[in-house]
């Protein structure tokens, strides 16, 4: 297929690498950009191979927690200014409280009634967007519960009570003391917030994930021209480095680097005299994954003021 410079502008975006070197990803890949990024990472090339934090959404991620159940929801706006907009914040909180009442779907929560309306959560997200001018969607939510213990709950970067930009739940089953069992479990969550784990353990990773890192080890290992059995060596050495940083239980504790996640959480169970299990946690990050497009603020102005 025909290499376009809208496609070779795309991946110097999402890599950082040079024009010549995207043009020469995508022909060796034929177009595919996926691909195209994978052969950057293997040539060494690309300066960031991860479009997901090119955060683009406005809005709030809210978080709202009852007895041994938490809720943490995203609500999107088209700009900052209604974030800050009480009447939003309220909807927010509203939403994130609703959530309770449900199992985490985000299309039941949209037809669970509004509190005080007799509407439905949409319908009011609806009504909010007459009023303000402005479009509004709920993105997503989700629901951690345990059966004895706790589910901590942590915003990072908060605007009010509950709503921020980064929302994170983590449950932690046990029956030891709540108190302290909250206050390991909003550590994890702080943790959480910072490191944005890829999965709970290393069984939780989608294979094809590990496999495609595996992949580009390989290629990247050939090219040092070493014997295929150090190649082995070192891809398996890559994988367990990966494994390492992207699995919440094996990663460095950030509040005792000395410390994995995972023996922090053994430290605190023997401490407290009795035996502690992450059962799950889930991290919100406001508009991740989603893109906007660029604009270009000073040619709009140049434009306003011409009559274009």
């Amino acid at each position: 297929m025909s290499i376009t410079a809208a496609m070779v502008k795309e991946l110097r975006e999402k890599t950082g690498a040079g024009m010549m070197d995207c043009k020469g990803a995508l022909t060796e890949t034929n177009g595919d950009m996926e691909a195209a990024i994978d052969w950057l990472r293997t040539k060494g090339l690309a300066k960031a191979a991860k479009k997901a934090g090119r955060v683009a959404a406005e809005g709030l991620v809210g978080v709202a927690a009852e007895g041994k159940k938490a809720a943490v929801v995203e609500v999107n706006s088209e700009t900052d200014f209604v974030a800050r907009n009480e009447a939003f914040q309220t909807l927010v909180r509203d939403i994130a409280q609703t959530a309770l009442g449900t199992n985490g779907d985000r299309d039941a929560l949209a037809a669970t009634d509004y509190p005080g309306t007799g509407k439905s959560v949409e319908a009011q997200i609806t009504e909010l967007i007459g009023t303000i001018g402005e479009n509004m969607t709920l993105r997503r939510s989700a629901v951690v519960s345990v059966s004895e213990g706790v589910v901590a709950s942590y915003v990072h970067s908060a605007v009010g009570d509950g709503i921020g930009k980064i929302g994170v739940l983590v449950g932690l089953q046990s029956a030891a003391d709540a108190g302290k069992l909250g206050a390991l479990g909003k550590q994890i969550a702080m943790h959480v917030a910072a490191t944005n784990p890829l999965a709970l353990s290393a069984e939780d990773i989608d294979p094809a994930v590990v496999e495609r890192e595996r992949s580009v080890y390989m290629e990247q290992a050939r090219e040092s021209g070493k014997p295929e059995s150090i190649i082995e060596k070192m891809v398996e050495g890559r994988i367990r480095k990966f494994y390492e940083e992207s699995t919440l239980l094996k990663q460095a504790f950030v509040i005792n680097p000395d410390l994995t996640v995972e023996k922090a959480i053994e430290a605190a169970a023997a401490e407290l005299g009795s035996p502690i299990t992450l059962t799950q946690f889930v991290r919100f990050g406001l508009g991740e994954g989603i893109e906007k497009e660029e604009t270009d603020f000073a040619a709009e102005v140049a434009a306003f003021a011409s009559g274009e």
